[in-house]
Parts: structure tokens; sequence; C-alpha cells
């Protein structure tokens, strides 16, 4: 992790901790919140994708690098490829948000799209990676990203002098992977949390089960958060560092935008949300812990999409 971190210095954003009063009061509990909406890309993928990138020998980066995404991850690689000088090759799916694929191609990658319902991203990506010769860097599944992931949390728990509770998004589980290793390492009593929408539960039935569980695509709001099933590595870690896993409705999700617009001044996307939605549902077993951390773990949404989540209607040009 610290080796992650020092690769990161000046290339990543430190981003800022964040506190609100009304937000304590509101769920009785002291929180601070870590706003990776604020990171490269606007999100904490940056952190994994370039840990992951740097590392690939110069004279493999120079013949290519491919990932599959439904967009946060995407943008990362394509940033990190440009800055390393290397060419990107994306697989999204085709419904991926207009945003995150015009910004994925806005890096200078290249875009494979597939219908994400009928097949399967990971086949493909490892078919057009051994056919270009392509080093592959997946989403969550590696050590060298979890690594970069979990600096999110490395640098929470300095800022804020330790904490007893994390909260964060949980997909595919790269990122609370990470995070959770972090935080264990520096406050071996803290409890880590993860967050998941109630549609896609594939990790908290997977906890419950001792092994990994795969479900069908998801039907969220939280686009991010669509992974089928865990990551066979990160699933090893977090069975054996996470407390738990909660759930939260679009819903609560949409609720949690709204609080962080309205209270907070950030703009989240649905599964950037997920912590902080837990935290105002109420979600947790006992109020009065003192002190946790929620990783804000995004903000790629476009600004239609975010009036008509929080019910204030469509853009004039879309109606």
């Amino acid at each position: 992790m610290r080796a992650a971190a020092q690769c990161l210095r000046g290339v990543a954003h430190r981003t800022p901790r964040i506190t609100s009063r009304t937000l304590d009061e509101r769920a009785g509990v002291r929180a601070v919140l870590k706003a990776e909406l604020l990171q490269r890309t606007g999100s904490f993928k940056f952190r994994g994708a370039y840990n992951k990138i740097a590392s690939i020998p110069p004279e493999q980066r120079a013949r290519g690098v491919l990932t599959f995404s439904s967009g946060n991850h995407a943008q990362a690689v394509a940033l990190a490829a440009s800055l390393l000088e290397a060419p990107a090759t994306i697989v999204m799916p085709a419904d991926a948000p207009e945003l995150k694929l015009a910004a994925t191609r806005g890096y200078g990658a290249g875009v494979v799209t597939y219908d994400r319902y009928s097949q399967d991203r990971e086949q493909i990506g490892r078919e057009i990676a051994e056919e270009r010769g392509l080093a592959l860097v997946p989403p969550f599944d590696d050590p060298l990203v979890i690594a970069g992931q979990g600096t999110a949390a490395l640098e929470l728990v300095e800022d804020s002098g330790g904490l007893d509770m994390l909260l964060a998004p949980v997909s595919g589980g790269g990122l609370i992977a990470g995070c959770a290793t972090a935080v264990k390492a520096l406050c071996p009593d803290a409890r880590v949390i993860g967050v998941e929408p109630e549609a896609g539960d594939d990790y908290q039935r997977s906890l419950e089960a001792g092994r990994r569980i795969a479900i069908d695509v998801p039907h969220t709001i939280a686009d991010a958060l669509q992974v089928t099933t865990p990551g066979e590595l990160t699933f090893a870690i977090n069975r054996e560092l996470l407390e738990g896993i909660i759930t939260v409705s679009d819903a609560e999700l949409v609720e949690a935008m709204r609080f962080a617009f309205e209270r907070l001044k950030l703009v989240l996307e649905p599964g950037g949300a997920a912590g902080l939605a837990a935290l105002l549902a109420g979600k947790l077993e006992s109020r009065g812990t003192a002190y946790i951390g929620v990783i804000l773990s995004g903000g790629n949404v476009d600004w239609g999409r975010f009036c008509q989540l929080l019910g204030t209607g469509t853009p004039a040009s879309a109606e």
C-alpha cells in the first residue's frame, strides 16, 4: 500500500475530507467523507489504474493496454495510459452513460462496445488482448489495482487520525478490499462494511454462503455497481476483513445524492453515494459509533440524468 501511495504521489489528487454537522445530527454519528468524486477522472478508479499501468515494463506498455469497464475504470485507464504513453483499448457496455463513453474516448482510448445483458465482457476483453498482444488492466481483481484503490482509505485514516468504522461501495470488491487492508493495518479494531444496491447483492449473498455467488446483471440506477459476481482475489480478502455488507435501495441512493448536492454541495453518481445512503437511511446496527469514514467513490453523472433522478425534470434539449 505504501508503495502504491509513493507511485501515486504527485500524480493522483489527495482528495479532501469533508465533514457536516447536519449529517452527524441526522445519522447520529460523527462522520468524515472522502471525496473521491474530486479525483482525476471523477472517481477513485484512477488510483488503481495508474498504479497497475505504471508497473508494466515500458516495452509492453508501448504495445498497449486493455480493460473492460462500465465507465469509471474505463476513464481511469484511458487517462493513466495517456500519461504513461500507452495506447489503450476499452471494452464498454453499449448502454454505458454517454458521459462516460465520451470521456473515455476524450482521453484518447479506443472503445469496443458490447451488450452487457447477453455478452461476457471478460471473454471479449481477453480475446482482444491476446490477439493484439495487449497488457490486461483488470478493473478490480489484481493486487496492484487493489493496492492503488486502498490509498484512498490510507489517506483518510492519516488525515483523520484514525477511524472506528469505514463504509465503502462494493462492486467487484477492489475498492473495499484495498481500503479494508489499509484500515485494518492502521486501525486493527475498526469495522469495515461494504454497501451495494439491493438489486445487486452478489457480495452479500457470497459472504453469507462462504463462496462466490453469481447473479444476473442487476437493474439498478447505480451503473458503476452492476458487476454480477465478486472477484476471486477480492473475495478472498473481503471475506476475511469485512464485517458485512449493507444493501440500499435506488430510492435511498437518490436521497443520498440529493443530500450531498443540497447540504454538501457535491455532485455524486448513484454508485458513489452508496456509503452515504447507508448512513442516512440508518442502516448501521448501532448509532453513536465514534468516528465513521465514508468513501464517496465517484461523481460521473451527466446533468440531465442527475436532474431526472432527483425529480427536477429533464434538460430542455431532450424534450
